[in-house]
């Protein structure tokens, strides 16, 4: 099925470091594992803004168009910018401007940003993929595939095994693992909580610090106001912004404005 979709770009996207399961399988085709399922698109080159995706207009409706975003609206975010008179940030939109603030699985979002902490792109894709082939099972769709291990669906040994790479991260991951096990609305409740509530509850869980909170309260929780802050958004802010960032004229959108601002730190 072919859609049109403005400010979407699959490999802005992919390397916009908020997703570990996108992997680009040729020239502006990517293939995406979520939800237990696959999903392989690729841009259409000989007609801009329009894609193409192997799914039904159902399964598209019930899982695909929310995952992508589609109901923000980024065309306001883009005006705002513009108006903002930020010649930087200006610069880095058209660098990145087709990037959504994916919605995703919120407890593969904790995991993947547990394993995150003090690594690269590369590592923790490599990180994931070995825990869903150890932990998960065949995602619909592709035989080669793997869903992400939920709480209860992997033995806690298997964070040791030297293949995972996980390192340090083993304790927090173990912690992560036994207490969502054990204490199954956990997951729930956090998606009722506002922002503040919700990144406190999860600076409470052992291995989550202010930055891996943000990013999960973002990611996992489209909480588009949150502003994670690591080494590179730290740079910038410092290089860009030496009298602070505007956050109030952004409050709302925050979330989206940092992508912008780190994707394009990451490219340059």
């Amino acid at each position: 099925m072919k859609k049109y979709i403005d400010h979407f770009d699959l490999s802005e996207i992919a390397g916009s470091g908020q997703c570990f399961r996108w992997k680009e399988t040729a020239s502006e085709s990517v293939r995406v594992i979520a939800f237990g399922r696959v999903l392989n698109m690729r841009s259409c080159e000989s007609e801009p803004g329009f894609y193409e995706f192997d799914c039904s207009e159902e399964e598209w409706e019930s899982i695909w168009a929310p995952y992508f975003d589609l109901d923000t609206d980024y065309e306001a975010i883009e005006a705002r910018i513009k108006k903002s008179g930020d010649a930087h940030l200006l610069e880095a939109f058209e660098s990145g401007s087709g990037i959504r603030i994916l919605k995703q699985n919120l407890w593969e979002i904790i995991i993947s940003f547990l394993i995150s902490q003090n690594n690269n792109i590369s590592r923790i894709k490599n990180s994931v993929e070995a825990l869903c082939r150890e932990g998960g099972i065949k995602a619909m769709g592709d035989g080669e595939e793997f869903s992400f291990p939920m709480p209860g669906d992997i033995d806690s040994k298997v964070f040791e095994q030297v293949n995972l790479g996980l390192g340090y991260r083993v304790p927090y991951l173990k912690e992560m693992y036994e207490y969502a096990s054990e204490h199954p609305s956990w997951l729930e409740s956090l998606k009722t909580m506002n922002y503040e509530d919700a990144r406190a509850e999860l600076l409470k869980r052992k291995g989550i610090g202010p930055k891996v909170a943000d990013c999960i309260c973002l990611f996992g929780l489209h909480h588009i106001d949150a502003f994670p802050i690591d080494t590179h958004v730290k740079q910038l802010l410092a290089k860009y912004y030496p009298n602070g960032f505007n956050h109030e004229y952004f409050k709302g959108v925050a979330g989206v404005i940092q992508q912008y601002l780190f994707y394009y730190e990451l490219m340059h």
